[in-house]
């Protein structure tokens, strides 16, 4: 008995050691064969269906030959089996990430076909490895740094900039210009040069694509449409009539090179890294966490930082480009039944096969046709309805989406989303540094204490001022702190004896602000008035010990709730108010 219970404790150590390395190992050591693989199977088919076409697609969308778009698909699959912690998340190129990407690296590669690919396997590298270290920083809080607001205004942005970039295709010409009227002035200028046979594919693309998800959801929309389109190409022979198509595609794992551009290029790239990493995780963890509230899990941030790294260091070694959570893939694995992460294991090794032996079919899909698909995800990535809800809510945070959105299709999408968090990091700011504060009173009928600006007919209490800060007190807010302590309490007028501070609000105060609330006290006690601090009071005695700045008298000026504050109060002034024997 003690045998076997030292055993089953040595096996769950080592488990326990395997999954702070890779917390998708000890899963995949004790899969259930029998009850979880032929959900997993069917699932992982369904994935690979869905993301060929989509990969190719994307492939082209970040500027790669098509097959770059498989070999960005295989290997991340399997390093997050490995290292994530989400049961369906398919990790795989994202239309966002591959716009960044070409955004990025175009106009550093300056037409240099290998240098793109140098460039790009290099950027990926680095966002790899940044995702890495902030997984061991424990970053993953970074996941709410880009606000619900800025990630709705960069993908309408993404969408709109796939949208004016493919256009062209599904008419037979390509559209050279950037920015938003330089690019629909070019397209009304090229509008006669419109080719009527690709114009016909890139309409019957569409027609089927929204046929196929209107009518037959379960089938992957993308593989009809392109499945379609090929044989129609292949038996028309309609690449011999102008109709662009994707070519031969070679077969078999990429070659691998060793990257090569010039390293004055090196600082662009670490700082594309960095902000291809920041989007690229926020992008993914609303997915995996979407995906794990459905089916009631949970999902360790950090250690998703790190699987998304291991991806795109997967992806970089595979000679592919960046990849994130796929919601359309991560949908499909769902929807078919999907229960472990065996399912990604399995759409990489059914992609691995069409890679290895069956790309011929592949040349003849016709450019049109994945352009139709790129627009058609395009339209997943509008969200019109949250933004309309943003607005009942706060205007202003519309204004800041619709800023990001039309500033990922002017200046690019990197650019937008640095421009756009330095935004919300300045609004952030701002109201840390000024935030709400309140005089509190009585409300007739209302349990409680209340902000005397929001209730009419609220009062307060003679010769008592409660003074609420809706902040830290930290070096960046304690001037405003101390000077609107001070107003409320000029104009509290010369009767005032007590200014009672709510401390729950407020959760720290730094040095500067230790400097500031005596500051305080000091000049409130020039007038005869007395600071107290109501709430908190355990926590801010132990940390004065802490400090050594303990003084006996702050016992006496602290209460651990407002009410006992007030209560001390009008026994004070009883007390004071009582006539003595001599009178």
């Amino acid at each position: 008995m003690t045998h076997n219970s030292s055993t089953e404790t040595a096996g769950s150590s080592w488990n326990t050691r395997l999954g702070a390395i890779a917390p998708g190992l000890p899963t995949l050591l004790h899969y259930r064969f029998a009850r979880d693989f032929r959900h997993d199977l069917v699932a992982g088919v369904s994935v690979a269906a869905v993301a060929l076409p989509v990969s190719v697609a994307y492939a082209q969308l970040a500027g790669f030959t098509p097959v770059v778009g498989l070999y960005a698909s295989i290997l991340p699959l399997v390093a997050y089996a490995l290292f994530g912690t989400s049961r369906q998340l398919m990790v795989n190129p994202d239309a966002a990430t591959c716009a960044m990407i070409a955004s990025a690296i175009t106009p550093l590669a300056a037409g240099n076909p290998e240098m793109y690919t140098s460039l790009a396997v290099t950027l990926t590298f680095l966002t790899g490895l940044f995702c890495i270290l902030a997984s061991f920083l424990r970053l993953g809080a970074l996941a709410d740094f880009l606000s619900k607001p800025i990630l709705v205004g960069f993908l309408n942005g993404i969408a709109l900039s796939i949208l004016l970039g493919q256009i062209g295709k599904l008419l037979g010409f390509s559209i050279e210009a950037g920015g938003i009227i330089p690019r629909l002035l070019e397209f009304i200028d090229k509008l006669p040069q419109t080719h009527p046979p690709t114009l016909a594919i890139g309409l019957g693309s569409f027609a089927l694509l929204f046929l196929s998800k209107r009518f037959v959801p379960r089938l992957p929309a993308a593989l009809v449409a392109l499945v379609a389109a090929a044989a129609t190409v292949a038996l028309l022979h309609l690449n011999e009539q102008g109709v662009a198509v994707l070519g031969a595609v070679p077969a078999g794992l990429p070659e691998l090179h060793w990257p090569s551009f010039p390293l004055r290029h090196f600082p662009s790239l670490i700082a594309d890294a960095a902000g291809l990493a920041l989007v690229l995780f926020s992008s993914g963890m609303l997915t995996a966490r979407s995906f794990a509230a459905k089916n009631r899990y949970e999902i360790d941030v950090d250690r998703e930082f790190a699987a998304f790294g291991a991806a795109n260091l997967a992806a970089a070694v595979s000679q592919g480009f960046a990849v994130t959570g796929a919601d359309s893939r991560t949908a499909m694995a769902d929807a078919s039944g999907g229960r472990t992460q065996v399912t990604g294991l399995v759409a990489a090794a059914t992609m691995a096969v069409v890679l290895l032996f069956l790309t011929d079919p592949l040349q003849y899909v016709p450019i049109a046709a994945l352009g139709a698909v790129l627009v058609f995800a395009s339209f997943s990535l509008v969200d019109l309805h949250t933004l309309r809800s943003i607005w009942k809510i706060d205007r202003r945070e519309v204004f800041l989406s619709v800023l990001t959105t039309l500033g990922v299709v002017a200046v690019g999408a990197i650019d937008a989303i640095l421009v756009a968090v330095a935004l919300a990091l300045m609004r952030f700011v701002r109201l840390t540094a000024r935030p709400r504060d309140e005089v509190l009173g009585k409300v007739e009928g209302l349990p409680g204490l209340h902000s005397v600006d929001r209730h009419i007919g609220a009062t307060t209490f003679p010769g008592l001022v409660l003074y609420r800060f809706d902040s830290p007190i930290t070096f960046f807010n304690a001037a405003y702190f101390r000077q609107r302590a001070l107003a409320v309490a000029e104009s509290a007028g010369p009767g005032l004896r007590w200014f009672v501070i709510d401390a729950i609000p407020v959760s720290h105060i730094d040095v500067t602000g230790l400097y500031a609330l005596r500051d305080l006290k000091e000049m409130l006690e020039e007038r005869g008035i007395t600071l107290i601090l109501a709430g908190r009071k355990t926590e801010f005695i132990n940390w004065l010990h802490q400090t050594g700045l303990y003084q006996p008298e702050y016992e006496e000026h602290s209460f651990p709730t407002l009410r006992q504050a007030i209560k001390a109060y009008q026994t004070q002034i009883r007390t004071l108010d009582m006539p003595t024997e001599e009178s």
